[in-house]
C-alpha cells in the first residue's frame, strides 16, 4: 500500500478520519512528506513565535511528529494530537515536555490557563480543524499568551475564521490580529509547490 500523501490529508472529513490517515502516515511522515515535499511551514511557524515573543510553556497543537518542535529553539512545549502513533515519533524526539492524545473538537484534558503559548501548523486546514476548536484553546492558555497558528487563505475564507475571530476580538478576548504570509514549502516539484500559508498571530486579553 503506497503512502499517504497530500491530496489524502486534504481529503480527510473530521476526527476519525484524521485517526486513520496519521496512523497509517506516522512512521513515515518525516521522510515521506516532510523531506520529500520540502515542507518548510513548521519552521516558518515557528520563527514568527519566537520573533514575537518566546512564551512558554508552550501547547503545539496538532504536533504530529514534532516539526514545529524542532525549531523551538528548546522551549518548554507539550505536543498535543489526535493521533497516538504520530505522538510517539514526536516523543521519540525528546522534544517536549509532555504528549497529550486528544480531539480539538472537544474539551480538551487541559487545566484553565495552563500555557503562555499555543502554537500550530498544518492543523487549521482542508479536511482538519477549524475555528471551532478556539474557544477551548483559549480556555488552557494563559492571559497575555500567545498565538501563532498557520492555515491558508482559502481554508480562512472557507471555514470562516475570519468572522470567528472577528468575534473574540469584539467581544474583548483577544487582541487585534496581525497576519503573515510564509511558504509552506521550499525548493519542491509538486502540484503544492507554490501554495503559501497565512499565520495568525494575537494574544489572549
Amino acid at each position: 500500500m503506497p503512502d499517504p500523501d497530500l491530496e489524502t490529508a486534504y481529503a480527510i472529513d473530521g476526527p476519525e478520519g484524521a485517526r486513520k490517515l496519521y496512523a497509517d502516515w506516522a512512521e513515515t511522515y518525516d521522510d515521506g512528506f516532510g523531506t520529500t515535499y520540502g515542507y518548510v511551514a513548521p519552521r516558518e511557524v515557528a520563527r514568527i513565535y519566537r520573533a514575537l515573543g518566546v512564551d512558554a510553556p508552550v501547547l503545539d497543537v496538532g504536533a504530529g511528529t514534532g516539526l514545529v518542535a524542532a525549531h523551538l529553539g528548546g522551549l518548554v512545549a507539550d505536543a498535543l494530537d489526535i493521533s497516538p502513533e504520530m505522538l510517539a515519533v514526536a516523543a521519540g524526539k525528546g522534544l517536549y515536555r509532555a504528549t497529550i492524545e486528544a480531539d480539538l473538537t472537544r474539551v480538551l484534558p487541559l487545566p484553565d490557563g495552563a500555557y503562555g503559548g499555543v502554537i500550530s501548523a498544518g492543523t487549521f486546514t482542508h479536511g482538519h480543524v477549524g475555528p471551532e476548536a478556539l474557544p477551548e484553546l483559549l480556555r488552557v492558555a494563559a492571559r497575555d499568551a500567545l498565538f501563532v497558528c498557520g492555515t491558508k487563505p482559502d481554508v480562512f475564507d472557507q471555514m470562516g475564521f475570519g468572522s470567528a475571530l472577528a468575534g473574540l476580538q469584539a467581544s474583548g478576548r483577544i487582541t487585534p490580529l496581525r497576519f503573515f504570509d510564509i511558504p509552506i514549502y521550499e525548493a519542491a516539484d509538486h502540484p503544492h509547490a507554490a501554495d503559501r500559508g497565512l499565520v495568525m498571530t494575537f494574544r489572549k486579553t
